[in-house]
Parts: structure tokens; C-alpha cells; sequence
């Protein structure tokens, strides 16, 4: 809230009380941008530049410090404000999703099992213990259902119903165990919007994030029913998710908006599970692990889509590259790890 907002707000017979607010203002925004006190130099940014050109399959690379752009490049493909295929890095996007729809009172919290959001969408013939599978283990991948990505994914996205099928794989880990990477939970948390709000997860994602953001949100992929593709193949430009790493790093607040509800970031980068390629954390729709010595919490795709947040440098990073097959894989998002050290390497 600027001194202005506050004037107008106040009646004139208030004048010491007006004092005391715009100095605890003054105070709450220097203690908030305290931990991008240590700005980036433009020698490091140089760094950046420098490793960055050296990376082929290197689309775009934006920067921000404390909200503002400091570096956007585009190296190939879609400009850094077009439209570019996310991947996997929609799962991040959708669990933000999740939030605002949890803060609207479309979804009632991430305890509530996940079967009574479904309702007509649930075959008769599952496993019983499906209805113990909650919004959280769902964006947490930790459902214990066979997982349908992997060697397992051309056979889910090739059936005729992609909800029935990700609901009646059997369970190889009880509801709440390991880390399970599987595109088919993702999925399952959209068909949950979709059915809670009357509305398609489009639509939903346009109305919750696209609007507060101010972001444009293209449709994608729909599933054989209709229902959009939860954790894959969404469209966002690169400024785009540059605007849903800020609405984390700020807590959920957007200009003084809450979008997310209190505490659902903390959440979102509390690790609930332990991925079995990286042996990082994993939150809701979040990796979460250090970088440059810092905390850092970051969403990937398929072929080098990235998204980080590294809090106490008030640093929002967005990645995208060449999503074509052969996939470089985890050495690649190592690679991408290194590019974004390079940002907070000691001078």
C-alpha cells in the first residue's frame, strides 16, 4: 500500500495516526526487501550471459530481482512473451492452480479425498483404498498408484479414458508413501477441478491465476472427455511463469491480492517426498534443494523447461529449450542448475 493509498484512505483528523502507519510501512518494506539486499552485479549477470550462449538447446532465459526483469534473452524459438510447451513444468502451474481454487472455496483443502471431488468420474471396479488418495497426496505424487509416466506413459495417454485408467492401476505404495512421479495423478487433480467448479480447467486456470496475474493462458491438450491435460503440455511464455514464481515468492499476495492461501507456499516447499532421480525434496508441485548455497525451490519439464525461486536473493528464474526428443535428461537440468549458480556465486 503506497503513503497516497493511505491518505486517501484516512480522514484528515487522523494525522498521527497516518505518521505511524506510513513509518510501520516504511519499516515492513525494508525488512521485506532485505533478503534481495544483496543485488545482483552486473559482472554476474555477464556470467549468465556467457553460459547461457554456450547452451544449444537454450530457448529464452529471463531474470527477475525484487519483481523487476534484469535479463531476458531469447537465443531460439518463441520469444521470451510467446506461448512455449511447459512439459511437466505444468504440474507446478496446475498446484498453484490447486491453491487458488482451495482460497475460492472450489476445492475444500488438501486433506479432502480426492473420490468425493470426482464423484461420477470414478469407476465402480477400484481398489477401496483409492478412496483414501487426498488433493495433497495427489499434488505431493504421492498417491501409491503405478505410475503412468515413464514406460508406462504412451500406453495411459493412448487409452480411452485417462481417469479410469490412472485410478485402477493397482497400488504399488500406500496413499501418503514414496514419491511416485506420475503424470496421472497431475491429471486426476484437473478432472477434480473440473468437476468441483462446473467449469474446464482452462477456464478455471484464466479466472484464478490468468487474472490476477495478468498473464494469458492458452488452451492445450484436452483428454478423450475434454478435460485438460493436469501436468502436461500447457502454454505459457516465459514472463508468464516469471509471474508464477513471483506469486510465490511473495507469499500468494499479488498487488494486495491474496491468490493463494496463507501458508500455501510454506506448504508448497515443505518436501513430503524424495525424488528418486535427484534425491531432492518434493512438495506440492515443487523440487526443493540448494543451490549457490542458497535454498531453492524449482518446478522442471521435459527438454530443459524450468522454473526457480531462490527466496533470500528475492530471484525468480524462468527456463525454456529445444522440447524435442532425444530429452538430454538429468544431466541437463544439472546443467541448468550450474546456469543459475552462476547468479549467486560470491564476487
Amino acid at each position: 500500500m503506497t503513503a497516497a493509498t493511505l491518505r486517501r484512505r484516512l480522514p484528515r483528523r487522523y494525522p498521527i495516526l497516518l505518521t505511524i502507519m506510513l513509518a510501520l510501512a516504511a519499516t515492513c518494506h525494508s525488512l521485506a526487501s532485505e533478503a534481495g539486499s544483496q543485488r545482483l552485479s552486473e559482472s554476474a549477470l555477464q556470467r549468465l550471459k556467457s553460459e547461457a550462449g554456450d547452451i544449444s538447446r537454450l530457448h529464452t532465459l529471463v531474470v527477475a530481482e525484487n519483481g523487476e526483469i534484469v535479463l531476458e534473452r531469447t537465443y531460439a524459438g518463441p520469444g521470451s512473451d510467446q506461448p512455449a510447451n511447459i512439459k511437466s513444468l505444468s504440474k507446478t502451474v496446475l498446484a498453484a492452480l490447486v491453491g487458488a481454487a482451495i482460497e475460492q472455496g472450489v476445492i475444500e483443502g488438501v486433506d479432502q479425498p480426492v473420490v468425493d471431488l470426482l464423484g461420477p468420474l470414478v469407476p465402480n471396479d477400484i481398489d477401496p483404498r483409492v478412496g483414501d488418495i487426498t488433493v495433497g497426496h495427489l499434488l505431493s505424487l504421492q498417491a501409491g498408484l503405478e505410475r503412468t509416466s515413464g514406460a508406462n506413459y504412451g500406453a495411459w495417454v493412448a487409452s480411452d479414458n485417462w481417469v479410469a485408467n490412472a485410478l485402477r492401476r493397482p497400488f504399488v505404495d500406500h496413499p501418503g508413501g514414496r514419491m511416485l512421479y506420475s503424470t496421472g495423478s497431475s491429471h486426476l487433480l484437473s478432472a477434480a477441478l473440473t468437476q468441483a467448479s462446473g467449469d474446464s480447467t482452462l477456464s478455471l486456470a484464466r479466472q484464478l491465476l490468468g487474472d490476477p496475474l495478468n498473464i494469458a493462458i492458452p488452451a492445450w491438450l484436452r483428454d478423450p472427455q475434454g478435460i485438460f491435460f493436469g501436468g502436461n503440455d500447457m502454454q505459457l511464455s516465459p514472463l508468464a511463469l516469471i509471474q508464477v514464481g513471483e506469486l510465490y515468492r511473495l507469499d500468494g499476495v499479488i498487488d494486495g491480492t491474496r491468490v493463494l492461501p496463507e501458508g500455501w507456499v510454506e506448504a508448497s516447499w515443505t518436501p513430503r517426498g524424495t525424488s528418486a532421480w535427484t534425491s531432492d525434496g518434493y512438495g506440492y508441485g515443487w523440487f526443493v534443494t540448494r543451490l549457490g548455497g542458497e535454498q531453492a525451490y524449482y518446478g522442471r519439464g521435459y527438454g530443459g523447461q524450468a522454473l526457480y525461486v531462490i527466496p533470500e536473493r528475492a530471484l525468480t528464474v524462468a527456463i525454456t529449450s529445444d522440447p524435442m526428443p532425444p530429452s538430454p535428461g538429468g544431466q541437463f537440468q544439472q546443467r541448468l542448475h550450474a546456469l543459475v549458480e552462476t547468479l549467486l556465486a560470491p564476487e
